[in-house]
């Protein structure tokens, strides 16, 4: 029954991601919205069929590549073409803006600034992402570029700032992460929003050597996510390349989301149901979340902190219940109302 509840709860999200946080007892009121960014899809921007299919794709995110899937005889080719894609007779069935990403190319290529311009003049534009960032000092070259372009084109505001996804993918950019997740930009230009993990590049940048366990990636992963968190940044795993095996897909998204990741790259349309699914709790997650939140509200209401709840290996154990607990709880409560799932009321 909750399996079927959260495969109707999908196709809703595709055309409504937005929910509101859900408020556990004894927080004040919040009006702030949850947007879940589960799945980053990778379309080549030199491909028109690929362009045509993105306009019926689930992803959360699209990003539209000018990047690593063109090739460099294609590079020019690929921007004007995404460009007349996003603003021309396809605008009424694009994806909403939120949903929409650019993966440009880096601030060392002979196309990076013409990249940006055209993600300037481009409204439907949201997010960039900003690949080979190896310091703060490299975002700080990106904005300066978005406000060179938005002078050129005499933009003075956007109706909506950019969003900044920096890419991590070199052992200088890793060692960096801290500085780099804490960087701001000037007002009005935008804001980094997210860090993403490229993990072949940083494989080949460092000499790793990738096995199915991921084990040599674990400090690496770990470190980035929780460099995110700490200055309130989505984190976003990286790419399964075996996409074909969808048990392995499932068992790296599994890994990524303990590890605290928010989403996942995906590099074929068929890794986005799994990736979806996998970053939502489980049913059993979302009940035991739902028992302390409904449980610790009596707890406060009878002037206590702390409570014992049931173990459910049915060994008759208890785990103690306080405030890290609940936030856990509030988290996972937050994330399935977002999706559509309906909490369980507590007897």
């Amino acid at each position: 029954m909750f399996q079927a509840q959260c495969t109707r709860a999908l196709p809703r999200l595709r055309s409504n991601i937005c929910a509101k946080r859900y408020l556990s007892a004894g927080a004040a009121t919040d009006s702030s919205q949850t947007t879940l960014r589960r799945s980053y899809l990778y379309v080549p921007s030199s491909s028109e069929r690929m362009l045509q299919k993105s306009l019926v794709s689930g992803s959360d995110t699209i990003i539209y590549d000018l990047e690593d899937s063109v090739a460099p005889s294609q590079k020019e080719t690929a921007r004007k073409g995404l460009v007349q894609f996003l603003n021309g007779k396809h605008a009424d069935a694009l994806p909403h803006p939120e949903r929409i990403a650019v993966r440009v190319n880096a601030i060392d290529t002979p196309y990076f600034r013409e990249d940006i311009a055209a993600v300037v003049q481009t409204p439907a534009i949201r997010s960039i992402v900003m690949p080979k960032i190896h310091s703060a000092e490299n975002l700080d070259a990106v904005a300066r570029e978005v406000v060179h372009a938005s002078r050129l084109a005499s933009i003075h505001e956007r109706d909506q700032p950019l969003r900044f996804i920096a890419s991590i993918e070199s052992a200088r950019g890793f060692w960096g992460v801290g500085d780099i997740a804490k960087w701001k930009a000037e007002s009005g230009v935008g804001a980094l929003s997210a860090l993403l993990f490229a993990a072949e590049d940083y494989c080949a940048d460092t000499s790793i050597l990738r096995t199915p366990s991921r084990q040599e990636l674990l400090y690496t992963r770990s470190r980035i996510a929780a460099a995110s968190k700490a200055f309130g940044l989505e984190a976003i795993d990286m790419v399964c390349i075996n996409y074909k095996d969808t048990d392995y897909l499932r068992e790296e998204c599994e890994d990524g989301r303990r590890l605290g990741y928010n989403g996942k790259q995906a590099i074929h349309p068929s890794q986005v149901d799994i990736i979806q699914q996998t970053f939502l709790p489980s049913e059993k997650e979302i009940l035991r979340a739902a028992k302390i939140v409904q449980y610790m509200e009596r707890s406060h209401q009878s002037n206590l902190g702390a409570f014992g709840l049931e173990m459910s290996d049915g060994k008759g154990g208890k785990e103690m219940i306080d405030s890290p607990m609940l936030k856990q709880a509030e988290n996972i409560i937050r994330i399935a109302k977002a999706a559509g799932i309906k909490i369980p009321s507590i007897e």
